[in-house]
């Protein structure tokens, strides 16, 4: 089971991203289990290395560089969440689950 985080400013829109993407990774027979976080707590998490990759909502991408610079050091990737993957749509689900797959291989 791989394990994916969202950083995100409150953690209320990435709780929802997290939830539908989990459900839809795993109708399609994946075993990824997204799950979501404020922004104050995303380096602490990179630093426990309890995920296999984390992921930056567009509202909070003013971080990633702190936060890339985290996962280096524990060598775990950080990836940016293009907006339209950040839309709790049909569409916007399909292109984070994808972009969970690519980095995830």
């Amino acid at each position: 089971m791989k394990k994916v985080l969202i950083i995100c400013a409150a953690g209320m829109s990435s709780s929802l991203m997290a939830k539908k993407t989990t459900t839809f990774l795993k109708e399609k027979g994946h075993e990824i289990e997204v799950d979501a976080i404020s922004a104050n707590e995303g380096g602490k998490m990179i630093e426990k290395q309890s995920f296999d990759l984390y992921l930056v909502s567009p509202q909070t991408k003013m971080y990633y560089k702190k936060l890339k610079e985290t996962g280096d050091k524990v060598n775990k990737p950080v990836v940016n969440i293009p907006a339209q993957a950040y839309v709790p749509i049909p569409m916007g689900i399909e292109k984070l689950a994808n972009l969970i797959l690519k980095e995830t291989e």
